[in-house]
């Protein structure tokens, strides 16, 4: 069972709205709308899918992350360490 089981529909609902507003950008671009409100819509969209990745972020480290360092040992340090290249991906996006 994955960290984010509880939240799933949350999360799938939050993704949805996300693909409604690429779509909806999509269409913009395709209607030429003024640049401006094209990345508005963009950052709303970023916004969206950061929402997730921290929601997803937050249950690993609470479930995933917790339950290894519960365990010790080399297990404890792989997911710490994944952990941390997910926060480096997520800065640096």
């Amino acid at each position: 069972m994955h960290g984010y089981s509880d939240n799933k529909e949350q999360l799938l609902k939050r993704l949805r709205r996300a693909e409604g507003q690429v779509r909806g950008i999509h269409r913009m671009i395709d209607e030429d709308a003024y640049c401006i409100d094209v990345l508005t819509q963009v950052s709303a969209a970023t916004r969206a899918l950061e929402t997730v990745a921290l929601a997803l972020l937050d249950d690993h480290l609470s479930h995933c992350v917790a339950e290894a360092t519960r365990e010790g040992g080399e297990v404890a340090e792989q997911k710490i360490a994944e952990a941390s290249a997910a926060i480096a991906r997520l800065v640096r996006s």
